[in-house]
């Protein structure tokens, strides 16, 4: 279970480590918190991933990453019950402008 557990936080990059690290005030580094924030930042993905619809990229400045950091800053202080609540306009926002980017590019006639 442990192999298994390690092989889902290995996609987390370095960078995106060190980045929700700096967000959380996390200035140490040792390898038990390492582990419990790529742990968050997995599971923070896993979950924006299908209320969002689709996949995201973590790793680039925007609203699906926003709400990572929140999400790892809600895991790490155990508030996840309330995540969802606080943060409900926001995902349903980001669900929403992930359709409309869809929908506009699909509906822009090929060669334009």
């Amino acid at each position: 279970h442990r192999h298994q557990e390690l092989m889902n936080r290995d996609p987390v990059s370095a960078q995106l480590l060190e980045d929700v690290k700096n967000y959380l005030n996390i200035t140490w580094d040792d390898d038990a918190t390492d582990r419990k924030v790529r742990g968050l930042i997995a599971a923070g993905a896993a979950y924006l991933d299908l209320k969002r619809g689709a996949p995201a990229d973590y790793d680039v400045d925007g609203l699906p990453r926003s709400l990572l950091m929140e999400y790892v800053h809600y895991g790490r202080d155990d508030a996840l019950d309330v995540f969802e609540h606080n943060y409900q306009a926001l995902l349903l926002s980001m669900r929403h402008d992930r359709e409309v980017k869809e929908y506009a590019s699909a509906s822009i006639p090929s060669g334009e």
